[in-house]
């Protein structure tokens, strides 16, 4: 019989015990698969919704614990145009807000001007872009105007009794672009109370640049004036708080998961051991070494967890498919899992079920013939 073959019949022998342990080892792969993807996917899609607008530099008050809340004069983008280097300086004002009778929360309202929406890349689906002279106008994602029901020509209420025309629909490539919807910046500072105030303003340097002129933008903007923080996109979006909330939550809850599947492979290779004692005798009368019993234990444990990663890898795709699919998080949530997380779950998986055989394994290869032939556990 070949070595393969043997572990092959080892695992199946107990096919329920088996199919348990499998089990417990594709809920924790899972659970790590699904939530660090989707923190992961979000990460991603918040820096390309940056740098696809071609966005630099990003600049909010300093020390804001949600960015989005972040308190700027919109006077600001003005002084950081003249900087040497800067192309344009683009204030935006934030807010979020829920239309509760759809079943949608959080979308993100974004007062922009109608230079800075031209100079996004994006495709018009429907309508037209915001133009200077525009009043109560709205310009939706593709994703969040096929929630609500939208199309151009249509009000949608954005505030209770604050209706607004549709006059546009645009696709953005972007899952957090597509979910919001746009305002034009004069209208959404008059709704909120806030007349000449922004959230952030989004810096473009003339290319070609380096990141040495990147630095070099930033301190002259940090010396414009007290409390103003900026930073190159990747660094704005690495340090968000909302990102690292949110890995943090999908690791700890993951290795609650990771804990319980590595204790059943743990529990399933010693009972497994347990009742095998004759036959590992048998074995090492027969001249099997110390190290090829211990292979053979580890190996079963790899086809375990690796079956396990498989299971949980699909399930996780198949549970971050469906939620991509439902109207309140179809603009947070995208449809696929980056490769690097599902290698990353498989890795974790047999690691784990490594881990938890080394201690059966060695008690195993410990076992002389006269003493294993003599005990049947």
């Amino acid at each position: 019989m070949r070595f393969i073959t043997l572990i092959y019949r080892n695992v199946t022998r107990r096919p329920i015990r088996s199919a348990l342990t499998i089990c417990g080892m594709a809920i924790a792969v899972a659970a790590v698969v699904a939530l660090v993807g989707i923190a992961d996917s979000f990460q991603r899609s918040l820096l390309d919704l940056y740098q696809g607008q071609g966005v630099d530099i990003v600049v909010v008050r300093s020390r804001s614990i949600d960015r989005m809340a972040s308190d700027l004069d919109q006077g600001l983008a003005e002084k950081i145009s003249a900087l040497p280097g800067v192309t344009s300086a683009e204030p935006v004002l934030f807010d979020t807000i829920s239309f509760v009778d759809e079943g949608l929360y959080g979308i993100v309202v974004q007062g922009v001007t109608p230079p800075a929406v031209k100079a996004r890349k994006q495709t018009v689906l429907a309508g037209r872009l915001l133009e200077p002279g525009d009043g109560r106008v709205v310009l939706l994602g593709e994703t969040l105007a096929r929630n609500l029901g939208k199309q151009v020509g249509d009000e949608v209420e954005v505030y209770e009794g604050e209706p607004f025309e549709v006059v546009g629909i645009y696709d953005r490539h972007n899952i957090l672009e597509n979910g919001s919807l746009l305002l034009p910046l004069a209208q959404l500072q008059a709704l909120l109370g806030q007349a000449g105030r922004i959230s952030a303003c989004n810096i473009r340097l003339a290319e070609p640049w380096t990141a040495q002129d990147i630095r070099q933008t930033v301190s002259a903007i940090e010396q414009l004036g007290p409390g103003l923080s900026a930073a190159a996109t990747e660094d704005y979006v690495q340090t968000d708080s909302k990102i690292r909330v949110s890995t943090a939550m999908a690791w700890s809850t993951s290795a609650l998961a990771l804990i319980l599947g590595g204790i059943g492979v743990l529990n399933t290779m010693i009972v497994s051991v347990f009742e095998r004692t004759s036959e590992i005798g048998v074995l090492r009368a027969i001249g099997w070494r110390k190290p090829r019993i211990i292979r053979m234990i580890l190996c079963e444990s790899g086809l375990l967890s690796l079956c396990g990663a498989t299971l949980g890898t699909l399930l996780a795709l198949g549970m971050t498919f469906a939620l991509s699919r439902t109207p309140a998080a179809s603009s947070l949530v995208g449809p696929r899992i980056a490769g690097h997380v599902v290698v990353q779950g498989f890795a974790i998986a047999l690691l784990i079920g490594l881990l938890g055989a080394i201690g059966p394994a060695v008690r195993a290869a410990r076992l002389t013939p006269s003493v294993a032939l003599r005990n049947e556990g």
